[in-house]
């Protein structure tokens, strides 16, 4: 199975700074520059070029993207986090032997609510004929 359209090509794990940066990210709607990103990471004790250059990692990784604002750059993230919550599924999904054992143990530890919601986006699937060539 192909990777969904305009998602992110690699998934690695982030580290947790990395996380911590990338969530401030994914809960703004506009770009910010590294002091706006620093001052929102409260829980921590930062320095600026810290939060600078793990920006530049993610932005070298493709995780954030960044533009020019004068002397600064602007970070935003390069794709929502369910898109990279999905590609992690995807890469794991990968590395199993057998993908029906994995997802059958998947589905078995979902809740109840989460099951109802996989099973809405699978007739939403079908209904619309998605899958049916590999897409």
């Amino acid at each position: 199975m192909g990777r969904i359209p305009g998602t992110l090509t690699t998934v690695n794990r982030l580290g947790e700074l990395e996380r911590a940066i990338m969530d401030v990210l994914w809960e703004t709607d506009t770009s910010l520059t590294v002091r706006e990103v620093s001052a929102r990471l409260t829980q921590r004790n930062l320095a600026h070029t810290t939060v600078m250059t793990v920006l530049d990692r993610l932005a070298k990784k493709g995780f954030a993207r960044r533009e020019r604002d004068g002397r600064a750059w602007r970070y935003c993230p390069a794709a929502t986090r369910e898109t990279y919550v999905t590609e992690l599924m995807l890469t794991a999904l990968e590395q199993t032997g057998d993908r029906t054992a994995a997802l059958t143990r998947f589905a078995q530890s979902v809740s109840g609510v989460e099951a109802e919601v996989l099973r809405d986006a699978l007739e939403v699937i079908e209904g619309s004929g998605e899958g049916d060539d590999g897409t």
